[in-house]
């Protein structure tokens, strides 16, 4: 069972579009995919409910309530632990005792960065990933790689204690997939490729930290 948490001291980063990519990506593969939602908004879940009808489905756990992590099913093989906005380090330790990597989305913009470098530095401090037990990246989302911004960001996220493990586009198809239940990993049309491409560095290193 791999088991990925994915947090960010920042509202609005892409944190739970993330998690429901990373979701369908494993539930299209073939692999028994759990959603751990753990924000009291419950965006995470509403998803898996549009997705219900399909073969590639995702089981939602409210990961809100008290005991979540047993109704896990035993043979479930991806879990995606999706935490709730404004998470504090200290809130991000109590849930790294079973977890195989964290991910930490960031947007390319100097607010969020300022926002989230402190939450980064305080991540580097827990005990299980100085130890090296959990591994921890960061993902650059809603990247524009023409624009100055972004690859002034990307060179500032270069600099933090975690390595970048994927750089993702800034695309429409993200919001227009996840409001119905689906990701960029449902359709196959030549449009969507790139950005599936976009996802292999990550796929590649979440391989490795299980």
């Amino acid at each position: 069972m791999l088991r990925i948490l994915i947090a960010s001291s920042k509202g609005g980063c892409g944190k739970t579009t993330l998690a429901t990519h990373l979701a369908a990506y494993w539930a299209v593969a073939g692999k028994a995919t759990v959603l751990v939602d753990g924000d009291r908004l419950g965006l995470a879940r509403r998803w898996c409910e549009r997705r219900a009808g399909l073969a590639s489905a995702v089981l939602p756990i409210d990961g809100t309530r008290r005991g979540w992590r047993e109704r896990i099913p035993a043979d479930a093989q991806r879990v995606v632990i999706d935490t709730a906005a404004g998470i504090r380090a200290e809130e991000v330790e109590s849930l790294l005792g079973d977890i195989d990597a964290l991910l930490i989305p960031v947007l390319p913009a100097p607010f969020d960065l300022d926002a989230t470098e402190a939450f980064i530095a305080d991540l580097a401090r827990l005990d299980r990933i100085r130890r090296g037990k959990v591994a921890a990246g960061l993902v650059a989302n809603r990247l524009k790689p023409w624009t100055r911004a972004s690859q002034e960001a990307l060179e500032r996220l270069h600099g933090l204690p975690f390595p970048v493990v994927a750089t993702l586009r800034d695309s429409i198809g993200y919001s227009f997939c996840t409001g119905l239940g689906k990701s960029l990993f449902d359709y196959h049309a030549e449009s969507v490729r790139l950005h599936q491409d976009d996802w292999k560095p990550l796929r590649r290193w979440l391989k490795q930290a299980k």
